[in-house]
């Protein structure tokens, strides 16, 4: 009982989560304002917006592998040599510990 209670609330979260998330960026890329000094908080909100999906791919031991986790995961390879060896379970680790 425990136990499903558990995956319900893990799978409920980043579905609830969601729809705030996707008015809130869909809202920042319509006005199309973009600035040069923003691409390191861009790259900063990919890490931070992933959490959810990454604390669903922990608990889930991998099974559970959301859009935004997989984005994060893109891109800490892409700009970090370290997280190019790490496994996708220690990156998503990393990413909660942030």
């Amino acid at each position: 009982m425990t136990r499903s209670i558990l995956l319900f609330a893990v799978l409920a979260l980043p579905l609830s989560a969601f729809a705030s998330s996707f008015a809130g960026s869909s809202a920042g890329s319509a006005s199309g304002a973009s600035s040069a000094g923003s691409s390191s908080s861009d790259d900063d909100k990919v890490v931070v917006d992933a959490r959810e999906d990454a604390a669903a791919f922990v608990a889930s031991d991998g099974a559970i592998r959301g859009a935004r986790l997989e984005a994060a995961l893109l891109h800490l390879r892409e700009t970090g040599a370290a997280a190019r060896e790490a496994s996708d379970l220690q990156l998503a680790r990393s990413l909660l510990a942030r």
